[in-house]
């Protein structure tokens, strides 16, 4: 007899909360406030990182930000080439792996949350390096990258289910928010209209208490919650609203022109000669003009947002710091730097908005709208722009301000300013570079499940097939009435030719020296094997054809899908993703 090895405690005790976290909504929830917690304690983590590589190259003072300097001069800024190098040496590497890395966005929607931790670290080191030589790009993007991956390893250890880890992926990303900028609310609806893709039952708690617990975090070590300036007094009129959606319009436009330069920039960039280690030294180069002309295009601009709040500056010089920003940003991000545009397309919304106010006043001759109100709202309504999260925005201004009468006129610039993106654009910023690879999702909503349901999936093989070039006469003798309701045919080289009706063989009118391939149906129309269920669906819909045939690449015939059969798997998984969504837990058999 063989004998048979019994489990240890510690396996045994593993596959007890394994089956607790599947099947219990408390269990889970006290997961994810785990997550919520390791995602904090990275975050401040890599603040203190970046921060101190930027005080040891340039000099800081403790307490004092790069982009408040009031200058720097050339030698000091040629940290950034050299900072730019070792990017590029970083993102060489990164150059050779299969596939390109992988975020949070693309992990939920495609992957059902599984991420890389080796793609996560190759992310962290980039956006590390860029953010301390002084790039113009934010922390934000690692913050979230490293809290949702903690969120996604966690899931994958304890075998969770694919919605589960895609919650705890966005339990990571809230926590990792919610402990940069201590604003528990704005972590959470991040998770949910970036990461997750849907507020949905299931998901609210664990990414509540996840953000909750990032804001513990920061506010446990010290970490003051992120405080905005804001009017003494705000008098809201309801003429007030549509001021405010009108800069919600402007922000809009500038929004899309962000996005669109740094995807032009980059396109350029890629098709030069310039190798993938050389790109980020050139553009630490080019960043030194504009750094000399105001630091404030430095880093993701936290200080220079303070600064820029607090100070009355001239029109023109906003106006100038905006240009200026704008190409800072593209330049970084066109030329290799790794970074996000979360705190920089909040600093320039706030450029755009003064400015706005400014512009209207001299156009009225009287002050319309106050200048730090419409500084906040431009803030907030082009990082929903940009980012593509506009609840999240307005919650940031709320628990930065404590002002919910200015929080109403801020919702109507940003619903404004998402809703004709989205309409004149249909992608955020992370979305967007996704496109321009090939990826056709818009955001973190779960169709990865679509791209697996494919055409080979789904085939039945083992059809009957006969040579394109028999006659009817022949084929009568072969296929006769009632044998099936359809043949493939295949021409002389076992390709792909058509598919015949039987029963229209025998038609009335059908000469018996007839090549049957002459009454085939969709000879140029087939399926490959990859096709995902949707294109699969549309394929039917455009040719109205009951049956079509999946071929490989040099036209081999591999099978065939009916449209009943498509339509109702189709149904089927995506009942049941719902069901996933609205947090039915059941316990495991096993």
């Amino acid at each position: 007899m063989a004998s048979t090895v019994p489990p240890s405690r510690l396996h045994l005790a593993f596959q007890g909360l394994r089956l607790r976290l599947r099947g219990s909504d408390l269990w889970f929830i006290a997961l994810a406030l785990l997550v919520g917690l390791i995602a904090g304690g990275l975050t401040l983590l890599q603040s203190d990182i970046a921060r101190g590589l930027q005080s040891a190259l340039y000099g800081l003072e403790p307490g004092m930000r790069l982009s408040s300097l009031p200058a720097l001069s050339w030698t000091a800024l040629l940290v950034l080439p050299l900072g730019g190098l070792l990017v590029g040496l970083v993102s060489l590497t990164a150059a050779r792996r299969k596939r390109p890395l992988l975020d949070a966005v693309e992990a939920n929607a495609l992957h059902g949350g599984r991420m890389s931790m080796r793609d996560n670290l190759i992310v962290l080191t980039q956006t590390l390096l860029s953010n301390g030589c002084g790039a113009s790009v934010g922390l934000e993007a690692s913050y979230t990258q490293m809290g949702a991956g903690s969120g996604s390893q966690l899931g994958r250890v304890m075998r969770l289910r694919r919605n589960d880890v895609r919650i705890l992926v966005g339990a990571g990303a809230a926590g990792a928010i919610a402990a940069a900028f201590g604003a528990p609310l704005a972590g959470a609806f991040y998770a949910f209209e970036i990461v997750i893709g849907a507020y949905t039952p299931a998901a609210l708690a664990p990414v509540a208490l996840a953000a909750l617990a990032g804001a513990f975090v920061a506010d446990q070590s010290g970490i003051e919650a992120y405080l905005l300036p804001a009017a003494s007094t705000i008098d809201v009129r309801a003429a007030d609203y549509a001021i405010y959606g009108l800069l919600g319009c402007c922000c809009a436009l500038v929004g899309i022109g962000v996005m669109r330069l740094i995807a032009s920039i980059e396109g350029v960039v890629k098709r030069s000669p310039l190798p993938v280690w050389g790109r980020p030294v050139v553009g630490g180069l080019l960043l030194i003009p504009l750094a000399m002309a105001s630091p404030q295009v430095l880093s993701s601009g936290h200080g220079a947002l303070h600064l820029d709040l607090t100070t009355q500056l001239p029109l023109i010089w906003i106006g100038g710091l905006l240009a200026l920003k704008l190409l800072a940003s593209g330049i970084s991000l066109g030329f290799g730097f790794r970074g996000g545009l979360f705190f920089a397309s909040l600093f320039m919304g706030t450029l755009v908005g003064t400015l706005f106010a400014g512009l209207l006043a001299m156009a009225t001759g009287v002050p319309v709208i106050d200048a730090t109100s419409a500084a906040l709202a431009g803030m907030a309504a082009l990082a929903a722009a940009v980012v593509g999260a506009p609840m999240t925005m307005a919650m940031l201004v709320l628990e930065g301000t404590h002002d919910f009468l200015l929080t109403s006129v801020v919702m109507s610039a940003v619903l404004v300013s998402s809703t004709l993106v989205r309409q004149w654009f249909g992608y955020s910023f992370s979305t967007w570079r996704m496109h321009l690879r090939g990826e056709t999702i818009r955001s973190a909503r779960d169709v990865g499940w679509i791209h697996t349901l494919n055409a080979g999936r789904m085939m039945r093989k083992g059809v009957a097939t006969t040579p394109a070039g028999l006659d009817a006469a022949a084929f009568r003798q072969r296929f006769p009435l009632g044998s099936g309701s359809r043949v493939v045919l295949i021409d002389s080289e076992g390709h792909y030719a058509g598919i015949v009706q039987i029963p229209r063989v025998y038609a009335d009118g059908v000469k018996p020296e007839t090549p049957v391939g002459d009454l085939a149906e969709n000879r140029e129309v087939s399926l490959l094997p990859g096709a995902d269920v949707v294109s699969v669906m549309q394929c039917f819909d455009r040719t109205q054809a009951d049956e079509l045939a999946v071929v490989a690449a040099d036209g081999q015939l591999l099978g065939i899908v009916s449209e009943a059969f498509v339509r109702r798997r189709y149904a089927e998984e995506l009942d049941k993703r719902q069901r996933e969504l609205m947090g039915e837990r059941v316990e495991d058999a096993d």
